[in-house]
């Protein structure tokens, strides 16, 4: 069964990874826009939390929860890649294991 208390942590994280990247999708965009907080580190530090995430919660996610997961470190890591630049690839904090 779905945890939606899992589910708020996995969204949680990426709202403030988009924030910080200043994405304008990002659900907290206006406040850190107004605050002047913009870091790609605050970024890469969820990015590597959600990795760390999948890793330790492999096999142990229904199907909603690892979509979740998997669609979150997709969308992070390609609006890292998108903002980096060019040529720099991002280091995989999970050792280069593929999602899922």
């Amino acid at each position: 069964m779905t945890d939606p208390v899992f589910i708020g942590l996995v969204h949680s994280v990426l709202a403030s990874a988009q924030s910080a990247l200043g994405e304008p999708e990002g659900v907290m965009n206006r406040h850190t826009e107004r605050d002047g907080i913009r870091n790609r580190r605050t970024a890469e530090r969820s990015l590597a939390l959600l990795e760390m995430l999948n890793t330790k919660t492999h096999g142990n996610l229904d199907e909603t929860e690892r979509a979740a997961l998997v669609d979150a470190i997709g969308r992070l890591r390609s609006a890292l890649e998108d903002a980096a630049p060019s040529g720099e690839a991002l280091p995989m904090a999970d050792g280069g294991r593929p999602l899922g």
